[in-house]
């Protein structure tokens, strides 16, 4: 009979770690719990006119359909939404249980690799405060969603490797394929694997390592192709602000790897958006960045340094479809972002976690970085905290003024937006999106002429911008000039032949026109997208009973009642419906209702309104005695 020690074996050892792990990473998290929508979260958390099966065929079938074409992503999105629909508690617990099990894998990896200090190695990555961004910011799905597929497909090649199994090859291969539907970004998985098995061989075989690695390095070169084409058509990653000469690409490159390495080892004064740097090849500092990583990496050649070598060569080969060689999209505000190197900062993180002997400094470090990590992770709790931090942080972030603004716009603020939209075009008077949101600020304030202003100036700037197309429609309606807020409608629509609102706003300006046929098709077309688009259907109901088809107008008020039950207008509208069927009884009751209504939402004149036109219905009425 074995003897029964106190000790626990290896494997309940194991399980206490890793459920350490987890709660940890859990708790260094906990500002996020309760955390809101930042930035382009709207665009990530599924947009209404995707909610639908069709919304889901066209994530994977329709390239621009999502502000990225990343499909299994916006897929786990679609089905979030349908579990919490909008609110960011379960969108945010998604990616911190991801990065956790991420964790998980990563211990696993470093232990079939027999490289000391995995569970540190693990813990550093889980905790450290440079991870936040990807973590905090719902769209970062992206990151963790990949990350998981990667660190997945890596393990599951280690196993190929020891067994020659295929079993494990198609596991290793599906995972890489699920992770580039991910985010492309993990295309380097075939390289850094190569890096791995020359470090621990000390040479490279052809057939048993490179040779089974081709169909992974042509999936991600044609993910990654394709990517860099959907960012420059779809996104806007091109134009002056892209433009730089291989030289200063290089410049850039060399500057951020040392930022990144920065960060990772000081991880203070991490910002949402860095400053950008300005580069020029004319300026003979620059170059230095690059030159010492070229100098680094002689060294370690020279020195036989394989272990330190592999650490830089994963590090800099994991970073290099952010390093600038790229157009992406978040260039625009700065070369360089923490999320970039969510999966990169495993290398100089392994390579530490394997040099650290002391449990003391061990401890001292996570419990540092956990608290660092927290405290970074209040910046993301809402829209407003996010940019007052940026803006302390990097004054001249006109994307950070400009994104205040619409945050302040949103809760009220007006007057406020407005000034933070100056401000941003202050610092880039060039920004059509800028120009936009300003003319949406004027617009609320009654200001026609300065909205239309900086409408035309938005469009100038960028003509296939759909949204200020949409925008302007709106001030030249209330200008009176219907005809030509059409066209805007219209051009919106060439734009984006599935644009709702554009179809919804097309049909309002034919049923000013009194064409009512082509009102109710823009209005189906835009429920084609949107079926529980509540305007759409409350438009679509006014020109059906101008139609004379009052049934109809009915059911479409009720369903918009349905999606919207506070919807004063749809309410009002059922009214007059039942009144033209002679249904008086429940035509005085909505009326009724809607100046409810109306009340309940603050809005005073309209009740008033409202109730005017009660009483005249009422006295319109055949006498009762």
């Amino acid at each position: 009979m074995k003897h029964m020690g106190f000790a626990p074996s290896s494997r309940r050892r194991d399980w206490l770690l890793g459920f350490l792990l987890v709660a940890v990473t859990i708790i260094a998290y906990q500002p996020v719990w309760h955390a809101g929508s930042i930035w382009d979260d709207d665009k990530h958390i599924t947009p209404p006119e995707l909610r639908s099966l069709n919304g889901l065929a066209r994530i994977w079938t329709q390239p621009g359909a999502t502000q990225q074409y990343y499909p299994l992503v916006h897929s786990v999105f679609w089905f979030e939404h349908k579990l919490w629909g909008d609110a960011a508690a379960g969108y945010h617990w998604v990616n911190i249980l991801l990065h956790a099990f991420s964790a998980l894998l990563l211990v696993k990896i470093l232990r079939q690799l027999k490289i000391p200090g995995a569970w540190l190695a693990a813990a550093l990555f889980a905790l450290h405060p440079v991870e936040v961004e990807s973590v905090a910011w719902i769209s970062e799905l992206k990151n963790t969603l990949s990350g998981l597929f990667y660190l997945g497909a890596a393990l599951a090649w280690l196993g190929f490797d020891r067994t020659r199994n295929r079993g494990n090859y198609a596991m290793a291969l599906g995972l890489f394929l699920l992770g580039l539907m991910s985010k492309t970004v993990i295309a380097s998985l075939p390289a850094a694997l190569l890096v791995v098995f020359w470090w621990r061989r000390g040479k490279l075989s052809w057939k048993r390592d490179v040779l089974p690695l081709i169909p992974f390095f042509i999936a991600g070169i044609g993910a990654g192709l394709f990517t860099a084409w959907v960012e420059r058509k779809f996104i806007g990653a091109e134009g002056a602000e892209f433009d730089f000469s291989i030289i200063e690409r290089c410049l850039i490159a060399g500057r951020a790897v040392w930022f990144y390495l920065g960060k990772l080892f000081w991880p203070v004064d991490l910002a949402f958006i860095y400053p950008r740097w300005n580069v020029s090849q004319r300026v003979w500092w620059q170059y230095l960045f690059p030159a010492a990583v070229l100098l680094l990496a002689g060294v370690l050649v020279w020195r036989r340094r394989r272990g330190p070598l592999a650490g830089l060569l994963f590090f800099v080969g994991t970073l290099f479809p952010a390093l600038g060689f790229f157009n992406v999209y978040p260039f625009r505000f700065s070369f360089v972002a923490d999320h970039f190197q969510y999966l990169a900062c495993i290398g100089p993180i392994a390579l530490a976690a394997a040099i650290i002997r002391r449990p003391l400094y061990a401890a001292a470090l996570l419990l540092a970085l956990g608290a660092l990590t927290w405290k970074q992770c209040g910046m993301y709790a809402n829209d407003e905290t996010l940019w007052l931090n940026t803006i302390r942080q990097n004054s001249d972030c006109w994307m950070a003024c400009n994104w205040l603004g619409l945050a302040l716009e949103q809760r009220g603020g007006v007057d406020d937006a407005i000034h933070y939209f100056q401000a941003a075009l202050q610092i880039n008077p060039d920004c059509a999106e800028t120009h936009n949101n300003l003319g949406q600020a004027m617009l609320q304030k009654g200001q026609l002429d300065e909205a239309l202003a900086h409408f035309q100036k938005a469009l100038q700037l960028e003509p296939r911008y759909k949204e200020t197309h949409i925008n302007l429609g709106h001030a030249l309606v209330q200008k009176g000039r219907v005809d030509e807020a059409i066209f805007h409608y219209q051009e919106a629509l060439r734009i984006d032949s599935h644009y709702a609102e554009a179809h919804n706003n097309l049909g309002n300006a034919f049923l000013q026109r009194g064409q009512l046929d082509e009102a109710i098709a823009h209005f189906q077309k835009a429920l084609e997208t949107r079926p529980d688009y509540a305007e759409a259907h409350n438009n679509l109901s006014i020109a059906l009973r101008q139609k004379g088809r009052v049934d109809e107008a009915i059911a479409h008020c009720q369903k918009a009642l349905e999606i919207r039950p506070d919807f004063v207008e749809a309410c009002y509208n059922l009214g007059v419906a039942l009144g033209q069927k002679g249904r008086v009884d429940e035509a005085i009751a909505n009326y009724q209702k809607a100046i409810e209504l109306a009340r309940a939402a603050g809005r005073q004149d309209m009740a008033e309104q409202l109730n005017g036109e009660l009483k005249r219905y009422q006295a319109g009425l055949p006498s009762q005695h």
